[in-house]
């Protein structure tokens, strides 16, 4: 059901709430801001097909902007709130934006660009004055909270993390289904989490981020609350729920982490009752990390594994993964190939690149052919990677073992980062742990940890004679690392994605290969 549709029943429901600021957007108001943006948009010549960039931090006008676009017909392009003049400057114009909404809380960088994105004419902020933007809230003004005379869907076009390169969006063909209409996500999280609207949905991550913005539009589509947080705190969210009565969240792993490792005296207080479905996704959750947090929250743990490329998707819930630990689940969405290097499929047990098979191919990677490519396998072109490598049980559940562009090879043995990083992390003085290849005139390459440390615990060779004894305790003895570096903060996003490569080109520097 369309927003507009829930505007008219209940226009006085709370549609978002600024867990921060309290701040509230109502249906009402939340399908009339849309509307007059919409109106905005045609009256300045844009229309199905077009591209519109959103560059905000998590605020209330968020989803008006994103209802605006969809309604239109139009590409939605998110862009990271923490990214510089330039790296913004290329999406906009990578994309083919025609038109960019910021807000005052990027102020800097929206200034920085408006000389680098000339084909972007309609530029609005909201919040603030920007040069060389215009007033927001002053434009939408002007125009009636009025539907177009025709509306049809459109759709993301989310671009990649970019851990290597350039990132790359993703476009995928439009339906030209109405504006009404539901989308295979909002039929799904109906289907598999009850989302209806007596939801009440937890949104702790970034909403340029495609899932935590899929998933709070599809709980709009069925008439739920949600909740924003401005920035995550593993406090403030169990507050949250406790206040508004949670019913839906959605997390990933890091945040796992950091609500476990809370004194007890600070996690335990809260009446979290109403919730009934937790959904985690976007990195990959170490195996006691998860087990801890279905002994304290119970079996209402969910997981996804998919892509924003939404070429297949995996799911596990409680029951199953508890039989099964450490999967991301069976498909629901494709079907599952595990192959080598060749192309070829390998055994069950075998751990090689992850294919999902689909009907037919489904995105592209936008102005790039060869990166396109690249994602097809060598002779099925609907079968489609991420680069992850994973291997399948006799059951036909998934479990990842790593990203390949990060799996060390030492000594013609393949080692892969991910288990390393699931056993350090629960170590009590580690806050965050990153784990890759380093150069080894011998073997080719060896094993590194780079390590954030707990608030208080200073680096110490005391420390990384804890560390490495606590691996020797957990791992195979090839797994251990040879050496800890200590950094104050990983370069992880709020999203959860580690970006590993700014680490690893810190030890290969030149090198153009693996092999020394």
């Amino acid at each position: 059901m369309s927003i507009s549709e829930h505007a008219r029943r209940n226009p006085d429901k709370p549609a978002t709430i600024m867990g921060r600021s309290g701040e509230v957007v109502t249906y009402g108001e939340l399908d009339a801001a849309s509307k007059r943006l919409a109106q905005l948009f045609a009256a300045a010549g844009l229309g199905p097909g077009d591209g519109v960039a959103l560059f905000m931090e998590n605020n209330a006008t968020y989803h008006a902007v994103y209802w605006a676009v969809i309604r239109s017909g139009m590409y939605l392009t998110p862009i990271n709130r923490y990214l510089t003049a330039d790296e913004a400057a290329y999406i906009v114009n990578d994309a083919g934006c025609r038109a960019i909404v910021c807000s005052a809380g990027v102020a800097d960088v929206a200034a920085a660009i408006v000389a680098d994105i000339p084909n972007c004419t309609l530029r609005l902020v909201a919040g603030g004055d920007v040069a060389g933007y215009d007033r927001y809230e002053t434009a939408v003004a002007a125009y009636p909270a009025e539907s177009l005379p025709s509306e049809q869907r459109g759709d993301f076009m989310n671009y990649s993390s970019g851990t290597t390169g350039r990132p790359k969006g993703i476009r995928r063909p439009l339906t030209g289904v109405p504006f009404g209409e539901a989308s295979g996500l909002d039929l799904l999280i109906e289907k598999m989490y009850g989302v209806d609207a007596n939801a009440v949905y937890l949104s702790p991550a970034p909403l340029y981020h495609s899932a935590p913005l899929a998933f709070t539009a599809a709980v709009h589509f069925h008439g739920g609350t949600i909740v924003v947080m401005e920035k995550f705190d593993p406090v403030e969210s169990l507050q949250l729920m406790e206040k508004y009565r949670v019913t839906h969240s959605q997390w990933v792993p890091t945040m796992f982490v950091r609500m476990l490792k809370l004194d007890p005296a600070e996690r335990t207080p809260y009446d979290l009752s109403s919730h009934r479905v937790a959904v985690h996704a976007a990195a990959p959750c170490p195996v006691e990390v998860k087990r801890q947090m279905i002994e304290w929250w119970g079996p209402i743990i969910y997981e996804y594994y998919g892509a924003t490329e939404l070429n297949g998707m995996t799911v596990i819930d409680t029951p199953q993964w508890l039989a099964h630990p450490g999967s991301v689940g069976r498909p629901i969405l494709g079907t599952l190939h595990i192959c080598d290097e060749t192309g070829a499929e390998v055994p069950v047990g075998t751990a090689g690149t992850v294919y999902f098979e689909r009907d037919a191919q489904v995105f592209t990677y936008h102005n790039d052919p060869e990166k396109t490519a690249d994602a097809q396998h060598p002779t099925m072109p609907n079968w489609t990677r991420l680069g992850d490598v994973g291997y399948l049980d006799d059951e036909g559940y998934l479990y990842l073992t790593d990203r390949e562009t990060f799996m060390i090879i030492s000594g013609g043995v393949n080692i892969y980062p991910q288990e390393i990083e699931n056993a350090l992390v629960l170590h009590p003085k580690i806050a965050d742990v990153a784990v890759f290849g380093v150069p080894n005139a011998e073997m080719g390459e060896e094993v590194k940890a780079v390590v954030q440390l707990a608030v208080g615990v200073e680096p110490s060779d005391e420390v990384t004679g804890e560390i490495l004894a606590f691996a020797r305790e957990h791992l195979a003895q090839y797994k251990v690392p040879r050496s800890v570096d200590y950094l104050p903060e990983l370069p992880r996003l709020e999203t959860g994605k580690l970006y590993k490569r700014l680490l690893k080109d810190r030890y290969w520097g030149n090198h153009s290969t693996r092999i020394v």
